[in-house]
């Protein structure tokens, strides 16, 4: 039959059914399926006056079918691999979470934070304050050492160290 005479409706009563079967045995979901059909047949409809008019109407839309389900099943391969992909990299990023979990040492970590709390809170106060309680805490000079070096009086480097503990004291108090 030429393929001037072919009518859209006796195409779709006499074929319609088979290829979508056809289509279903490949990409294996009938939505699928019929959406591909339904997509050659249109193709071929509207570009029927192109084709030759000795054009095998059903094995040219079959092989159009075929290469649509050949399209969808590698797009469907090419998605299966990046979802692989992205499941190994997710069990990637799972695994060193759980590592870098496994490793941590709670107390380094308040450690280190403490340390930088305090630093802060010193960084706040006046300088001789800072000096005097580094020299008593990290030098371990006595009061006495400390007020002979600046030329202050004892009472002064003992009300300095009470103001910066007085800082700490309000500033990790989370921490104890």
């Amino acid at each position: 039959m030429e393929v001037e005479n072919w009518s859209f409706n006796l195409l779709f009563l006499n074929h319609y059914k088979k290829f979508v079967r056809f289509a279903y045995n490949y990409v294996r979901d009938m939505v699928t399926a019929e959406d591909i059909v339904s997509g050659a047949i249109i193709y071929f409809w509207e570009n029927r006056k192109r084709l030759p008019d000795d054009t095998d109407v059903p094995a040219y839309i079959v092989t159009s079918i075929k290469n649509k389900c050949i399209d969808h099943l590698k797009h469907a391969r090419m998605k299966e691999k990046v979802l692989s992909e992205m499941a190994s990299d997710a069990q990637w990023d799972l695994n060193m979470r759980i590592t870098t979990l496994e490793a941590l040492e709670p107390s380094e970590l308040y450690t280190k934070e403490i340390y930088e709390k305090v630093n802060k809170t010193l960084l706040r106060l006046p300088e001789k304050t800072q000096l005097i309680f580094r020299k008593s805490r990290f030098e371990n000079r006595t009061n006495k050492e400390i007020a002979e070096s600046l030329d202050i009086s004892l009472k002064t480097v003992e009300a300095h160290i009470t103001n910066v503990i007085k800082a700490l004291r309000k500033e990790l108090k989370d921490y104890f």
